[in-house]
């Protein structure tokens, strides 16, 4: 009898804690990580922005908390954003964001007719994504390396703007 008080007790202990906690685990990849939507105030982290508003897709924006470096690639990551590159450049072309343009998306050509992204080479010079690095407090500029090997500090921003017929032609703040 006696050994079964402990046992008991520990029993009870365990239902006692299992109550406490959650009984499912959250379906969002970004719980837990503290990514939250919307920009970073100050230097608690890194902004990152997606921007397909030429084609008619709402502007998403996250901010992801860190204290140190972290990789532009980390950032998509965590913020659950995925990117398709092209056949011939691979992950050092950004063909599609988030399946963004679609594979079947007609979009305007400005020479006439419509165009369809396949991300078999580098797609057209009037239907793009481009990245975009701002410093902080500095201003936007064209990222100097790609995804796989960009780094970004607390404070920095980051954009994936899409461009159709040069519109927009650069991040919007």
């Amino acid at each position: 009898m006696t050994r079964l008080l402990p046992l008991a007790a520990a029993a009870a202990l365990l239902l006692s804690l299992t109550a406490c906690s959650p009984s499912e685990a959250p379906a969002d990849d970004t719980a837990g990580s503290g990514v939250s939507e919307g920009a970073c105030a100050d230097a608690e982290g890194v902004t990152l922005s997606v921007d397909a508003s030429a084609i008619d897709a709402a502007p998403e924006q996250w901010c992801i908390p860190t204290d140190d470096t972290i990789a532009a690639s980390d950032v998509l990551s965590l913020a659950g954003v995925t990117t398709e590159g092209t056949e011939e450049y691979g992950d050092q072309v950004v063909c599609r964001v988030d399946g963004v343009p679609a594979a079947d998306q007609k979009l305007p050509n400005p020479e006439g007719g419509d165009y369809v992204e396949e991300c078999a080479a580098m797609p057209a010079a009037f239907a793009y994504w481009s990245l975009w690095v701002k410093p902080a407090g500095g201003e936007w500029d064209y990222a100097q390396e790609g995804l796989s090997t960009l780094d970004l500090d607390p404070g920095d921003s980051l954009e994936l703007l899409f461009s159709l017929n040069g519109e927009p032609a650069a991040p919007a703040s």
